[in-house]
């Protein structure tokens, strides 16, 4: 099964939040990973499995970066396929993701660190190994 590069590089098949099928989790996996997000910091608080469950990017999800709406824009499916990449807004976006790094190494067990490194912290070679378009993007 191919993986789902996001706009951004995020590894959606990796993702612990991302149910759409085959990827489904269990109520038990969401409440787990809606804990991780608190310890780790990306939360301020334990949120619904509802919250913390995704099925993906779209232009309507919030987004700090507004990565999918500008691929949207440019017509491709992710950042890489961009003549600009990397713009400051990617670059900005690659260092933030980076600054979580340290902490999850610190809080999470090595399966939990495994697979955040897989979805989070990889955006720039998953970018880079799908520089040309692509078909199953995560782009809506």
């Amino acid at each position: 099964m191919d993986n789902i590069i996001a706009a951004c590089g995020n590894d959606c098949s990796a993702c612990p939040r991302y149910v759409n099928p085959p990827y489904e989790k269990t109520g038990e996996e969401l409440h787990h990973t809606a804990e991780l997000w608190m310890k780790i910091g990306y939360r301020d608080h334990i949120v619904s499995n509802e919250e913390i469950s995704c099925t993906g990017c779209k232009t309507e999800n919030w987004c700090r970066y507004h990565v999918v709406r500008c691929c949207k824009e440019r017509e491709i499916d992710t950042c890489g396929q961009c003549r600009e990449y990397p713009c400051e807004n990617i670059r900005e976006c690659f260092a933030v993701t980076k600054s979580f790094e340290p902490m999850c190494r610190a809080v999470c067990t090595e399966a939990e660190f495994e697979q955040l490194r897989k979805a989070f912290f990889e955006k720039e070679k998953n970018l880079m190994m799908r520089s040309a378009p692509v078909s199953n993007a995560v782009t809506v």
